[in-house]
């Protein structure tokens, strides 16, 4: 191999950025609930977290996952709802894992699937990589719940 080649495929390999360390980062899961809930309550919204069951290992992938609907369900209630206060409960059952958040707030929220951020599609998209399940809607007494359910074995990614 010529200097010249190798020199190529080393622009390639940090070209796409993965000289900045963070990268390399590891990415967050459910361990890192109270840090994302209380990047939530700084941004004035109230918080509670339960959960239920024996939390068992899975995968970077569903943990970040997990995660991520955690984290964009708060983001879309302080966007879209704020004041409110947001419930999140993490249940781990045998063969699944589910997610619920739920928030009281009273403003009238659009229903969309695209904008700044990944929103409700975003969150779909990631549920259906592990072949689990997402609803989300308004709530009869106000506010807004999005439920995930997540098979701890559903044969998706990683």
């Amino acid at each position: 191999i010529r200097d010249r080649d190798v020199t190529g495929v080393q622009t390639v390999l940090f070209r796409s950025g993965d000289e900045d360390p963070r990268s390399l980062a590891p990415q967050p899961g459910l361990g890192d609930m109270s840090l994302l809930l209380a990047h939530a309550r700084e941004s004035g919204l109230s918080t509670d977290l339960r959960i239920d069951g024996q939390p068992v290992p899975v995968s970077p992938a569903l943990d970040l996952c997990a995660y991520r609907i955690v984290q964009e369900s708060l983001t879309n209630v302080i966007k879209h709802a704020a004041p409110a206060h947001a419930d999140i409960n993490i249940r781990w059952l045998a063969d699944a894992l589910e997610l619920e958040i739920s928030d009281d707030g009273r403003q009238v929220r659009r229903l969309r699937s695209s904008g700044g951020g990944h929103g409700i599609a975003g969150m779909r998209e990631r549920v259906a990589l592990h072949r689990g399940r997402l609803q989300a809607g308004r709530r009869p007494e106000g506010g807004f719940t999005v439920q995930a359910h997540l098979p701890l074995n559903g044969g998706g990614v990683g």
